[in-house]
């Protein structure tokens, strides 16, 4: 089957792996989106990344 489509099992596959990652990576943001909109609280990484940025502004002023 893959021949006839002129790629090898090789590049299927990794071409599977990459959109098994892309369709995670999309789920993962959209159940964040729903959770904040739903209860309009931030997720604690988002709260943690928000103090990273914070602490890295604050040592970029002085």
């Amino acid at each position: 089957m893959f021949q006839e489509l002129g790629i090898s099992a090789g590049t299927a596959i990794i071409v599977l792996i990459a959109l098994y990652f892309i369709i995670k990576w999309a789920v993962k943001n959209g159940i964040k989106e729903a959770y904040k909109s739903i209860t309009r609280k931030n997720l604690s990484e988002d709260l943690q990344l928000e103090a990273l940025l914070k602490e890295e502004n604050d040592e970029n002023k002085s």
